[in-house]
């Protein structure tokens, strides 16, 4: 079993509502176990600001699927959620994305093992902290927090 971390973002339709059945969808996926997730976070948009806050939160799961076929995996969830992205950093009705993958670094033209952002993301980091503490080659989760210019996330009380 590999132990991976996915990052879990919606801005549209309920995005509370989406954020969690997200994470029920992760806990029925073949050969994987949903081991926790974190709390839920609201966060201002990266990209264009003309659209709604965001919803995240990270989910620990352990698999025995591949990084390539838990990608594939993750997409189709997506699929079936219904997702919607209508632009580059844009809303998204649902969004997952492997951030971490076992110890694992993957460069792949489909896939960037550890999330090639995720250490200036806020509402990557904030939520992984409750899982995690270390990044395997990046580091500590609370030292790459504490490089952040800002931070735009606060917990949502669910």
């Amino acid at each position: 079993m590999v132990e991976a971390y996915i990052g879990i973002g919606s801005n549209l339709e309920n995005p509370l509502f989406q954020v969690n059945a997200a994470i029920e969808s992760l806990a029925h996926l073949p050969d994987t176990k949903l081991v926790s997730s974190s709390s839920l976070y609201a966060s201002k948009p990266q990209g264009p600001q003309d659209q709604p806050d965001f919803v995240n939160a990270v989910a620990k799961i352990e698999t025995h699927m591949s990084a390539t076929a838990l990608l594939s995996a993750l997409q189709a969830l997506e699929q079936e959620q219904g997702k919607v992205k209508k632009r580059h950093w844009g809303e998204r009705l649902i969004d997952l994305d492997i951030l971490l993958y076992g110890s694992m670094t993957i460069q792949t033209s489909e896939l960037v093992v550890p999330h090639p952002e995720m250490q200036s993301r806020d509402f990557v980091l904030l939520p992984l902290r409750e899982l995690a503490s270390d990044i395997p080659v990046l580091g500590s989760v609370d030292a790459l927090i504490k490089e952040l210019k800002e931070t735009f996330v606060f917990p949502l009380n669910t």
